[in-house]
């Protein structure tokens, strides 16, 4: 019996997820948790083969969420759901730890595929995260300046974008404001650029919010 984790924190999702599953695998038990917290603790004691987790959380990042696994059990692999294009996505999560990448909108043809592939061992890659992947080989001078980010930082330069405060941050991700302002500043530096309305802008024009 194959044992399958949705985390998402929208129950349509966790349920079309959930249909598609059991169409493929009618005696797999599937189990669900709605934020990042769930998650790791259903992970801490649960025994499962796969993980589904979307990267867009309340709370911490499914980022977060993943390097916690990884810790936890670096075999157990992890399928990371978002609802950006892989090329924004798909090779950050695969450096993070995760086995692949879906977008949200390609997850009812690519789903099983993708979960048969982690199961045998191997990482699901698509042909534009394995394009990407080629490029990354680049010198730092090539890459786009949200592409030197370190995890933290991308995450920090996300909800900077969306137009979240320092302390609304803080406490998303349960840090410190000072932690925070200080990955901001990281970020502002690594980016060469001054303020959040140009984050915001940046953010856009690159299809990263």
């Amino acid at each position: 019996m194959i044992r399958i984790l949705i985390a998402d924190d929208h129950a349509i999702v966790r349920r079309g997820l959930k249909q598609i599953i059991m169409e493929e695998y009618p005696f797999s038990k599937v189990g669900e948790v709605h934020d990042a917290e769930a998650l790791v603790a259903e992970v801490s004691h649960g025994d499962w083969d796969v993980v589904i987790c979307d990267m867009n959380m309340p709370g911490r990042s499914g980022l977060d969420a993943l390097s916690q696994i990884r810790h936890m059990n670096p075999k157990l692999p992890v399928l990371i759901l978002s609802m950006y294009p892989e090329d924004q996505y798909g090779l950050r999560v695969l450096k993070a730890g995760a086995s692949g990448y879906l977008a949200k909108e390609t997850v009812h043809e690519e789903l099983i595929k993708a979960i048969k592939t982690v199961l045998s061992g191997r990482k699901y890659i698509t042909p534009g995260v394995a394009e990407k992947l080629a490029e990354s080989f680049n010198t730092d001078s090539e890459k786009k300046p949200h592409e030197l980010l370190s995890d933290r930082e991308f995450d920090v330069f996300k909800l900077l974008a969306v137009g979240r405060t320092v302390t609304e941050i803080a406490e998303q991700l349960s840090l410190s404001a000072t932690t925070i302002s200080t990955y901001r500043s990281r970020v502002m530096e690594k980016m060469n650029m001054k303020s959040n309305a140009e984050l915001a802008r940046y953010a856009l024009e690159n299809k990263i919010i």
